[in-house]
């Protein structure tokens, strides 16, 4: 089973956006456990005053070109049990069984006294075909991109960079939107270095944030 890089859990009360990014500053991200429940990880995070598109990134945008991002407040108003099997199917192919139930799914994207999320991803091609989501914490300061799920073989859809597009897609409608951080979750191990295409970068050691990403690498290896 997945484990999470944990250094500390926390339920809080006080919900104020204000009290939320003073801990996400601190290194706490939200969780899907119930409502309120954080815990303080190595975080990373996209300084948007820093982030300009890099000839990577450009290659994954012109690699990905057909890729349309719409956003739906939460809790949705019309669920479908086929998103729910959509996340389930692919937590279960990257990570292993029992890693993200469809019913969690459906708690996360529909009732808002369970759930610390408010905000969905949601990803199609030019024939409006529904590819992928991601379930997202958001503010006017912050963009948490949480839970990415994408149909993982999809004959009508390549998926070369579909998951680097997509978050891509984020980080761009966050900066165009005035956020002032995207939180890109835990930076665990070389399995994260995916992650780390970004200019503005920034990570979390449990006591400040660093931009050496060469420091970063070394611990991830």
């Amino acid at each position: 089973m997945n484990e999470y890089l944990n250094w500390n859990k926390i339920t809080i009360n006080d919900l104020s956006v204000s009290n939320i990014n003073s801990l996400y500053d601190r290194g706490y991200l939200f969780t899907r456990e119930h409502l309120g429940s954080m815990y303080q990880t190595r975080s990373l995070r996209v300084d948007l005053s820093k982030f300009e598109l890099t000839s990577e990134n450009r290659r994954v945008l012109k690699k990905s070109e057909d890729l349309r991002l719409k956003i739906e407040d939460l809790p949705m108003k019309n669920y479908d049990w086929k998103i729910g099997k959509l996340a389930k199917d692919f937590y279960e192919t990257k990570f292993g069984k029992g890693i993200f139930s469809a019913n969690k799914v459906r708690e996360l994207l529909t009732d808002k006294e369970k759930s610390n999320f408010n905000l969905l991803l949601k990803y199609s091609d030019i024939k409006i075909l529904d590819i992928g989501y991601c379930i997202c914490y958001e503010n006017d300061e912050i963009l948490h991109y949480s839970y990415p799920f994408y149909q993982i073989s999809n004959i009508q859809y390549p998926i070369s960079n579909l998951g680097l597009g997509m978050m891509l897609r984020a980080i761009i409608w966050a900066k165009e939107h005035g956020k002032k951080y995207v939180y890109l979750g835990s930076v665990k191990d070389e399995k994260a270095k995916y992650k780390l295409q970004f200019e503005g970068l920034e990570w979390f050691d449990g006591k400040e944030w660093k931009m050496d990403l060469e420091e970063l690498k070394k611990i991830l290896k």
